[in-house]
């Protein structure tokens, strides 16, 4: 078979016979790479043979009992549902030096004691793999490296050692013969992560796979990698802040409303089994514009601080700025604050932010933040015992969350003594709770919460 030639979109993956400056799909400049592909038909009869597996009937197949086993880290199998699965594909992606490749090495200690782990680093030489494995502590005697980027040699070594585990580092830098594009463009990591998936499928290996992210904070690579694989994972967090969150975008063996949160120290990566006491470790005390807020996430309560800075603009346009909650959100709080209580946004500058690192995305996050924003504009300060949760309509009305029972004794576990909630959940009000219980049905009812302005102390 003839070689043929084509120029391939590295963003969109538009497929021309000719280069073009602009991609007539996407628009973005130089993005067509040339790609040359060699021999399709021995690449496709290779994969015709290993995935030619008869049928099994669903009745008769008996699964094994080792079907899924732990990591060794209880937040990262909270978020996989309770550990890796047996013959599965894991992406994890996130941002450069968010800590992506440390735990991976702290997996590999904990899983390096009953299992065999291969991992391949196309990045890093044998030498600084060593060094951050000394660093963290890594010590085992199942745990075998290899720096190569070819993924025919990859496998190669694979059916040599026959480990139970494989990790990736990275998936951008694998590329095999068949295709004479660079590492990283759309073809070369497409074949190189259906060839790891091929292999986990048919021989039951565990594979772990590590994604760079592009400038849009998307997986780099085609779209198709993420269907390709079981579960997607995002590690999450700024880096000059020491939380670290990892999520689960798509996961088939489990939920994908988990959430993991770990803290990096000079030891590496430790769990935070306690959030909420966590985030809540430096609050401010007796100070206007913060609020407490119950979100969940998954099965987890987990209680942030909403912080809110509203000043008189000296421009003729005010500012807003949102960090950690969405800005379309805090756009439409202020609108209804505006229309029903008559507070004036409009000449004020306003500051949204949501401390520890975490993005809260749950409708149930509005009353906190309306009582934020309340709070800082009238500069009246809230209980510093109080917590509020409820979804706000734009006719100035609070509406009915899910969860209650798990927000109401999160909130008070934490000594939170006020809680503020939407009035239609009351009757599902959990047996025991010692604390001040403020159920509200508009924002009305919210300006009785607010204390005399007075000297603040921090």
């Amino acid at each position: 078979m003839k070689s043929k030639s084509s120029f391939v979109c590295t963003e969109c993956e538009y497929k021309s016979i000719k280069w073009m400056g602009k991609c007539p799909s996407c628009g973005t400049w130089n993005s067509l790479e040339e790609v040359v592909e060699v021999s399709e038909s021995a690449g496709l009869q290779k994969r015709v043979a290993v995935r030619s597996n008869p049928p099994v009937l669903l009745d008769e197949y008996d699964m094994p009992e080792y079907m899924r086993f732990e990591t060794g880290y209880g937040e990262l199998d909270r978020v996989l549902g309770g550990g890796l699965v047996h013959g599965s594909v894991v992406l994890i992606s996130g941002e450069p030096g968010i800590g992506k490749s440390t735990l991976l090495m702290q997996i590999c200690n904990i899983l390096g004691q009953k299992r065999t782990v291969l991992y391949v680093s196309g990045e890093e030489s044998c030498g600084q793999l060593k060094l951050r494995a000394k660093r963290l502590g890594v010590k085992s005697d199942k745990l075998f490296l290899l720096t190569e980027t070819n993924i025919d040699v990859i496998l190669s070594e694979c059916d040599k050692l026959k480990p139970d585990v494989l990790i990736v580092d990275s998936v951008q830098t694998v590329y095999t013969d068949r295709f004479t594009s660079a590492p990283g463009s759309i073809t070369q990591v497409r074949e190189g992560a259906l060839a790891c998936i091929t292999k986990a499928k048919s021989e039951g290996l565990s594979v772990i796979l590590v994604g760079h992210v592009n400038k849009e904070g998307g997986i780099s690579g085609p779209k198709v990698l993420e269907h390709m694989v079981d579960a997607v994972l995002y590690f999450e967090g700024e880096r000059r802040q020491s939380y670290r969150i990892i999520r689960a975008i798509k996961n088939r063996f489990g939920s994908t409303n988990e959430i993991g949160v770990f803290e990096m120290t000079d030891e590496g990566l430790t769990e935070v089994a306690n959030p909420s006491e966590a985030m809540l470790s430096d609050r401010p005390k007796n100070v206007s514009g913060n609020c407490a807020v119950c979100v969940m996430e998954g099965t987890r309560p987990i209680i942030a601080e909403v912080q809110a800075l509203v000043t008189q603009t000296p421009f003729s346009s005010p500012r807003r700025t949102a960090n950690g909650i969405d800005y379309n959100r805090m756009c439409l709080v202020i609108a209804v604050l505006e229309k029903r209580l008559g507070l004036k946004f409009y000449q004020n500058d306003v500051y949204l932010n949501v401390t520890g690192g975490l993005r809260l995305d749950e409708p149930s996050a509005d009353l906190a933040i309306a009582l934020a924003l309340i709070s800082g504009i009238t500069d009246r300060v809230l209980p510093d015992d109080l917590i509020a949760f409820g979804e706000i309509g734009l006719s100035g009305e609070c509406r009915a969350v899910s969860h209650f029972d798990y927000r109401v004794k999160e909130s008070s576990r934490l000594g939170f003594n006020t809680i503020v909630f939407p009035k239609k959940n009351s009757k599902k009000l959990p047996v025991g709770i010692k604390a001040n219980i403020f159920d509200i049905s508009n924002l009305y009812d919210t300006l009785k919460l607010l204390k005399e302005p007075k000297n603040q102390e921090v």
